[in-house]
């Protein structure tokens, strides 16, 4: 095996262990709020949502072709569309840098989760691959224009709109059913949030399952294994299917951590709130899929649920919640881009095939670190409902002695 097979193989690994994280870390964004209300039960609402997104990554490339030209300048596309590299790189030096900032991506991912914030996987991975293609080959090798318009201006407005949409659209469904007692309003609106949970769950597939597919196709244009305008018009099965399993799997796993932030630490949510909060990021990821924009879905549905917060009169919004959420989102792509810049550099230090094992083996160390770290303080389908504790705005919640309820020194 050539060290660019090698380089390549470890690549798509990496790959899907990001799709893999990218699924269970945003497993909240669609099912959060429907877990919260009690609409679905922990593992039927996970599972759902898996086999949603698998159906949602066969829908659409529009997102896969953004990733595999407005990121990374690697590429200049010749008259017969074969995507020759730039000048000065080759095969082996592209991969190692997206090899990098996908490593960059799912630390950065698993950092997040650990503490059970709802951060962006678009942005995480973007980061990464801005920080390895700069240290490569400088500010050139990063399409401005194509983040800016692709990345930059969606994740500034996505939010802010999704936040407006959820809040006035839970101003008009309290207004329209004044008149129905309480009871049967939790139970009806219970009934549609199966429906508009499953709808983010298919846009979250059309989605962040494809950025992805581009980031394989990508290397594949730079092994000269596949041509970058046939991107536009399909990808191989093998690439859509492999990552539609990957985020469906990581789905089913289940997020937990986030899934309570986002379900019980943000907002004090109602059956009608969540149902507003899950249409709103539905209508607003599919248009963004659509239109080819890598749209964080973790900023929309979080906009949401704060929207449907401030919707509801007596609603109570914690903003020490929020405010942590907004530290996560403004640090992700700069922090993924030191990671995806200072893997780049051990590996181009060691070179060759050598590198990109130490790279792999890093990860796959720091990784193994997180989950072990998330191991003592377990958050699952068992627990994921529990009060939220008020005094450390924390996922993890407070020990509690089975026979008393009364909480108990943690171990």
């Amino acid at each position: 095996m050539t060290a660019e097979t090698l380089i390549l193989v470890l690549l798509i690994v990496t790959a899907l262990g990001f799709d893999f994280t990218n699924g269970f870390h945003d497993t909240g964004n669609a099912m959060a709020t429907s877990i919260a209300t009690g609409a679905l039960k922990p593992k039927v609402a996970v599972g759902l949502s898996a086999i949603l997104n698998l159906v949602g990554a066969f829908l659409s490339v529009e997102v896969a072709a953004t990733i595999t030209k407005d990121v990374l300048n690697i590429q200049q596309t010749s008259g017969d569309n074969k995507g020759e590299l730039v000048t000065g790189l080759d095969a082996n030096k592209a991969l190692i840098i997206i090899f990098a900032g996908l490593i960059g991506a799912i630390l950065w991912n698993l950092f997040t989760w650990l503490f059970g914030l709802p951060s962006s996987s678009s942005h995480a991975l973007f980061g990464g691959l801005i920080g390895s293609g700069m240290a490569a080959i400088g500010t050139s090798g990063i399409n401005w224009h194509g983040i800016l318009a692709k990345v930059i201006v969606p994740a500034l407005f996505a939010p802010v709109i999704a936040c407006i949409v959820a809040s006035v659209g839970t101003l008009l469904i309290y207004a329209i059913t004044n008149g129905i007692s309480e009871r049967n309003k939790e139970k009806g609106f219970r009934n549609g949030q199966v429906a508009s949970a499953s709808l983010v769950s298919l846009a979250h597939g059309t989605g962040d399952a494809q950025k992805t597919m581009g980031v394989i196709a990508l290397a594949l244009i730079a092994t000269g294994h596949l041509d970058s305008g046939s991107v536009a018009h399909g990808l191989p099965f093998w690439i859509v299917l492999s990552c539609a399993s990957a985020i469906a799997l990581g789905t089913y796993i289940g997020g937990w951590r986030i899934i309570r932030t986002l379900g019980k630490g943000l907002v004090e949510i109602k059956a009608p709130q969540g149902m507003a909060a899950e249409a709103s990021s539905a209508a607003i990821i599919l248009t963004s899929s659509a239109a080819g924009m890598a749209l964080s879905t973790t900023q929309v549905a979080t906009g949401s649920i704060l929207g449907s917060g401030l919707g509801r009169k007596g609603a109570e919004v914690r903003w020490g919640v929020a405010g942590r959420m907004a530290v996560a989102w403004i640090t992700t792509l700069p922090a993924a881009a030191l990671v995806g810049a200072l893997c780049y550099w051990i590996a181009s230090l060691i070179g060759g095939a050598a590198g990109a094992i130490v790279i792999f083996l890093v990860l796959v160390a720091l990784s193994g670190y997180m989950y072990y770290r998330a191991q003592q303080d377990k958050v699952d389908s068992d627990n994921v409902n529990a009060d939220w504790d008020e005094s450390t705005n924390s996922p993890v919640p407070a020990a509690t002695d089975p026979s008393t309820g009364d909480p108990a020194a943690q171990a």
